[in-house]
C-alpha cells in the first residue's frame, strides 16, 4: 500500500468519525428531551457507528504495530453500544456510569497511543487531543451530581428545572460537537511531514535509476 493511499485512508477514517460525531451533536442539540433514554439512544448510535469504523480502520492503518489502539477503541465502543441498547439499563445513574467508563477508557487508549507514536506518526497529535477530550468529559461527568436539580424561572417560559441528566446529555452533545469539528479539520488538513517524507523517498528511489542510465 503506498504512502499516499495510507494518508487518504487515515483521512477517510477521521472524516467518518467526524460525521458520526457531528450527527450525534445535532441530535442532542435539537432534541427538547434530554432524558436518559434519549441520551442512551444518541450515545448508542454514535459509539456503534464509531466502533465499526475503528475496527475497519485497524486493517488499513499505516503501521501494523499501530493496529492495537484501533481494535481496543472499536471493542470499547461496541461494548458501550451493546450496554446502551438494553432498555432495563436506561436509567440516569447508568447513563452517568456508562459514559464515564467509556470516556475514561477511550480517552486513555487514545492518549497513550498518541504519546507512543508521536515521533513516528503525523496523526499522533490528533489522538492525543481526542484522548484529552475524552478524559475531560469523564472528569466533568464525575463532578456533576446524578441527582442534581435546580428550579429556575425564565420570563415567557415559566418555571423550569435543570437536572443532572440534562447536564450530562448536554455534555455528551458538546463533546461530540468539539470532536466533530476537530476531526473534520484534521481530516482536511495537509500532512506536510508525510509529503516531505514521500518526496524524499521518491528522490532517493529515482537517483539510482538516473545513475544507471548515465553509465
Amino acid at each position: 500500500m503506498s504512502a499516499t493511499a495510507r494518508t487518504f485512508t487515515v483521512r477517510h477514517v477521521q472524516l467518518l468519525r467526524a460525521f458520526f460525531a457531528a450527527l450525534s451533536a445535532v441530535m442532542v442539540t435539537f432534541s427538547a428531551d434530554h432524558s436518559a433514554e434519549v441520551g442512551f439512544s444518541v450515545f448508542g448510535g454514535f459509539v456503534a457507528a464509531s466502533g465499526l469504523v475503528l475496527l475497519i480502520a485497524a486493517w488499513v492503518v499505516p503501521r501494523p504495530d499501530g493496529r492495537a489502539p484501533y481494535i481496543l477503541l472499536g471493542i470499547v465502543d461496541l461494548l458501550a453500544a451493546a450496554v446502551s441498547g438494553v432498555p432495563a439499563l436506561r436509567t440516569e445513574g447508568a447513563f452517568f456510569l456508562v459514559l464515564i467508563i467509556w470516556a475514561a477508557a477511550t480517552g486513555l487508549i487514545e492518549l497513550i497511543a498518541g504519546l507512543r507514536a508521536r515521533n513516528i506518526d503525523s496523526t499522533a497529535k490528533d489522538s492525543i487531543t481526542i484522548g484529552v477530550l475524552g478524559l475531560l468529559l469523564a472528569v466533568i461527568l464525575l463532578v456533576i451530581p446524578v441527582g442534581y436539580s435546580l428550579d429556575y424561572t425564565v420570563e415567557g417560559a415559566g418555571a423550569l428545572t435543570l437536572t443532572g441528566i440534562i447536564l450530562a446529555v448536554g455534555m455528551l452533545g458538546g463533546y461530540t460537537a468539539i470532536v466533530a469539528v476537530f476531526l473534520a479539520i484534521a481530516g482536511f488538513s495537509p500532512r506536510r511531514a508525510e509529503e516531505k517524507k514521500d518526496a524524499a523517498t521518491g528522490a532517493a528511489t529515482s537517483e539510482p535509476v538516473e545513475t544507471g542510465g548515465q553509465s
